[in-house]
């Protein structure tokens, strides 16, 4: 192991130009592949922001007793899909409705709107599906006269969601092939700079395995600064977009920074490992 981490070393100062091209190569295509991910990372948050605005309100029948209503949220509550609910009384919802439609205030009178319970469902529990089994299962509470839950905004929310998931696992896989081809023929190009003392070491005995060894470290650490130094751009990137378009941009997370590190790192040792295997092979 220290001979096969001396010749990596000694291979990055002889050709440091070479090194510093496969570095940057693994950098810029992860760059493009990291920068896909935050655009679709950005995107399913504020999907997700919108979705925790669905709500199933369920009005009560006039001249209910308030310790039913309370109760009946009670039990509402408990239902595993459910994560808070509330009971609006006549008067709060009049309040409600002049506060969001300020300029038609004047419409409302009081006693015109009933109470109701505002039902706030848990995440992944806010598709169509599970928001009408909901809705459906709080109609046969008797004092409750109708349930509202906006059912074609959530199927159009759900079919973006669904479209959004399914385009960025096409176009990220689509990326990460692209990446793969870019960085596997600059690692080659390293390996064919370094034929002749390949055919060498083969020469005097040296098993595939021995040769193999500094390739792998060399492709693993070129992989692994250029994952780090991709990630350094796209959060570059993420500040700039911030800054001068005013958008909140979500960066990733740390399990994600390790991911992307470790991602680059496996694309340079299977990078490095297939080019000297074809190498090999040819000899």
């Amino acid at each position: 192991m220290r001979l096969a981490v001396r010749d990596a070393l000694l291979a990055v100062r002889k050709a440091p130009l070479l090194s510093a091209l496969s570095v940057t190569t693994v950098a810029f295509s992860l760059f493009a592949f990291s920068l896909f991910g935050l655009v679709a990372l950005n995107i399913r948050r504020a999907l997700d922001t919108v979705a925790e605005r669905v709500e199933i309100r369920a009005f009560v029948a006039e001249n209910t007793r308030v310790e039913s209503v309370v109760t009946a949220a009670n039990e509402i509550a408990r239902y595993s899909e459910v994560a808070t609910t509330r009971v609006v009384t006549q008067e709060e919802a009049l309040e409600r409705a002049r506060r969001e439609l300020g300029e038609f205030s004047d419409v409302f009178e009081a006693g015109v709107l009933p109470a109701s319970i505002d039902i706030r469902l848990k995440p992944g529990f806010r598709d169509p599906r599970n928001v009408a089994a909901v809705a459906a299962r709080v109609r046969t509470i008797e004092f409750i006269d109708d349930v509202r839950f906006g059912e074609e905004w959530i199927a159009q929310l759900n079919r973006l969601r669904t479209l959004a998931g399914v385009t960025g696992t096409v176009l990220g896989f689509a990326f990460a092939i692209v990446a793969v081809i870019i960085i596997g023929a600059t690692i080659r190009m390293a390996v064919l700079a370094r034929a002749r003392e390949i055919a060498i070491m083969r020469l005097v005995g040296a098993t595939d395995g021995f040769i193999r060894l500094p390739f792998l470290l060399d492709g693993l650490a070129k992989g692994l600064l250029g994952g780090a130094l991709a990630l350094g751009m796209a959060w570059s990137a993420a500040q700039v977009l911030e800054h001068y378009l005013h958008f909140h941009a979500t960066f990733f997370d740390k399990r994600m920074v390790l991911a992307g590190l470790g991602a680059g790192a496996l694309i340079g040792l299977l990078g490095s490992g297939v080019a000297v295997g074809r190498h090999l092979r040819s000899l």
